[in-house]
């Protein structure tokens, strides 16, 4: 006679206390690969090394995914359903805490494609992000605007405000683009971090005389009044608006084109009608941006110009 289904719940939890649930799971045995023979090509480091390997730095449990294998950041805690999220780092799962693992297993295995695709997205965003990244040093380029800006040293300029001035390069007259010029009041012998410092501190005041400018074009639009507007510097959050009219923009927005900083600037001022993200919410921000969705997208595809 089969014990009740609240008796094998306790039965199984009790095993994977016992068994240590939340230990990494055991390694599988290491794949043996064989001498070539005579005049056969060796197979290719990327062959024998499969690159389908995910591993969270704070890993604690691993499974096997379509033949990849994924080492996971796994937590119990007061929740109702398993939590599935993946960011650069990796997956992490959170589950209630009276949750077997085999059930969390088998969420995983028929979640896959959805997980291995997550985690892909998530590393050539990394790749991108890293290839973004400035190298702060005298001539270095930069994104301003959607526009390229090269980073010039000069002690010897006349700067008139804050040590840095946004020129004009010298180009024939045919050029329909002029490439523009960001110099700075500092020595050639400047460290990355002074340079860094003064350039994106030039970068600050433009996000904000910028975003005061779009904040100001587009709350009459929509109906509303944001009281104060603030500067982030979040890692993975664009903006954001409080109820009391506050209105917080990432600095690094000024690196993106007009129109996807208008986007963000638009989505947080709708909050101010609708704080969620309701049919209703997205009818307000559709009324002045009919392609939003496209902003979105395009949004989400660039990467933060500036890296750190």
């Amino acid at each position: 006679m089969s014990a009740p289904a609240p008796m094998q719940r306790f039965v199984q939890l009790a095993l994977d206390f016992l068994s240590g649930a939340d230990a990494p799971a055991a390694e599988p045995p290491p794949r043996r690969v064989q001498d070539p023979s005579p005049g056969v090509p060796a197979e290719p480091m990327e062959v024998v090394f499969q690159p389908g390997v995910w591993r969270h730095p704070r890993a604690n449990r691993r499974v096997q995914l379509a033949g990849c294998e994924v080492a996971y950041e796994f937590k119990r805690g007061k929740r109702r359903t398993i939590g599935l999220s993946v960011s650069q780092e990796g997956l992490s799962v959170r589950a209630p805490r009276w949750t077997t693992v085999g059930e969390v297993d088998s969420l995983l295995f028929s979640k896959s494609d959805w997980v291995l695709d997550k985690l892909q997205r998530a590393r050539e965003r990394s790749q991108q992000l890293a290839q973004a990244r400035t190298v702060w040093a005298d001539g270095a380029p930069f994104d301003w605007l959607g526009r390229r800006v090269l980073l010039r040293l000069d002690p010897t300029h006349d700067f008139r405000q804050a040590g840095a001035v946004l020129e004009r390069a010298d180009m024939s007259a045919d050029d329909s683009e002029q490439a523009l010029i960001l110099r700075l009041g500092l020595s050639v012998l400047a460290s990355e971090a002074q340079i860094r410092d003064a350039a994106q501190a030039w970068l600050m005041r433009e996000a904000r005389r910028v975003f005061e400018e779009r904040l100001a074009h587009f709350a009459p639009l929509l109906g509303v009044q944001w009281r104060v507007l603030r500067l982030s510097s979040a890692g993975t959050r664009w903006g954001s608006a409080s109820a009391d009219g506050t209105i917080r923009l990432n600095w690094r927005l000024v690196h993106l084109s007009l129109d996807m900083i208008d986007y963000v600037v638009v989505h947080e001022l709708s909050h101010l009608r609708h704080m969620d993200h309701s049919p209703q919410f997205w009818d307000v921000v559709a009324s002045v941006m009919p392609d939003h969705a496209a902003r979105r997208r395009a949004l989400r595809e660039s990467p933060l110009a500036a890296g750190g």
